[in-house]
């Protein structure tokens, strides 16, 4: 057969679920391309991961015997079969990310917060579903895509895992600062750790304890690889979180903003978001307040030109 594939989504991310279903396809003799709009294909995949607020589906597919639509920006029910979920990713999809490698050993996350999709669409409960060797083979760094990795029964042998790698590793989408103890660090400092995120999203939870115990015992020493997502525009007032991202700050840590529906969040929050998340102004412009009189009057901080300001929206 003749397979295209559509990356609905392109937000300088691979699609994990592409890589696969290519690696699958080309291993049952079929052959395998991004999706043109001229010939004519037996099959057709679109994946996207996010939802219309920020990322709309324009792709037109005509010229195809079925086209299938898939990823968590479509819903939640779809899974990939079995056999497509545990083949190795076919990364030469994407060459403008080499020598990286990405993927899950663990799935679910028992928090089910109200703004997040894991719980409901990967389960209550972080288990296993694979080792290292199912998608990393010798790549320089391994970006992994674990919901909460920590709260996984077998997390301490998956972390040896990646510490044997000897691979630079990305806990890219967040370790959960309240199940931090001195064993699992103790075994998170034998990881070449490129970047480890974290997560203070409720601002009626004082994680301060946490991170502070984080830093006592972690050999992450370089702020700059110490990072943490701070959601804000879900319940949350623009004082708690310029708390947040101040005491993240002062700390030792280097905040991230998340706007949560972010079409709809106010005007001050999206300037915070600027703020932050552009770490040459906010390590420059200390106090918010500085910044926001500086966008209102159009001018200049500190010779930072506020119109050249680039940041990552998503």
């Amino acid at each position: 057969m003749k397979i295209g594939l559509i990356d609905v989504d392109s937000h300088n991310w691979p699609n994990l679920c592409l890589m696969k279903l290519s690696a699958y396809h080309k291993a049952q003799g079929d052959s395998v391309e991004w999706w043109k709009p001229e010939g004519w294909y037996d099959v057709v995949y679109k994946s996207r991961v996010f939802t219309d607020i920020y990322s709309k589906d324009t792709f037109m597919v005509e010229n195809a015997g079925e086209v299938i639509r898939g990823g968590t920006g479509y819903g939640l029910k779809e899974n990939l079969p079995d056999a497509v979920e545990h083949s190795y990713p076919d990364y030469s999809l994407y060459p403008q990310f080499p020598d990286t490698a990405y993927g899950f050993l663990s799935r679910g996350c028992p928090r089910n917060c109200g703004f997040c999709i894991v719980s409901g669409k990967e389960g209550r409960r972080s288990v296993q579903v694979t080792d290292l060797s199912e998608f990393w083979d010798g790549q320089k760094e391994i970006k992994l895509m674990d919901a909460n990795l920590l709260a996984c029964p077998e997390h301490e042998k998956l972390i040896q895992q990646l510490a044997e790698s000897r691979a630079w590793v990305d806990f890219s989408q967040g370790l959960d600062i309240r199940l931090i103890n001195p064993d699992n660090v103790s075994l998170l400092n034998q990881v070449r750790t490129k970047m480890v995120h974290f997560a203070w999203d409720n601002p009626d939870e004082d994680l301060t304890g946490y991170f502070q115990r984080f830093l006592e015992l972690t050999a992450v020493k370089d702020k700059r690889k110490r990072q943490v997502y701070v959601l804000t525009n879900y319940g949350s007032s623009h004082e708690q979180d310029l708390y947040r991202v101040e005491t993240l700050r002062d700390m030792g840590f280097s905040p991230y903003v998340m706007v949560y529906d972010r079409p709809s969040a106010p005007k001050i929050t999206r300037q915070l978001q600027r703020w932050v998340n552009n770490k040459r102004i906010f390590y420059t412009v200390k106090d918010f307040a500085d910044y926001a009189a500086g966008r209102q009057e159009g001018g200049c901080l500190d010779g930072i030109c506020q119109c050249a300001e680039r940041f990552d929206e998503d």
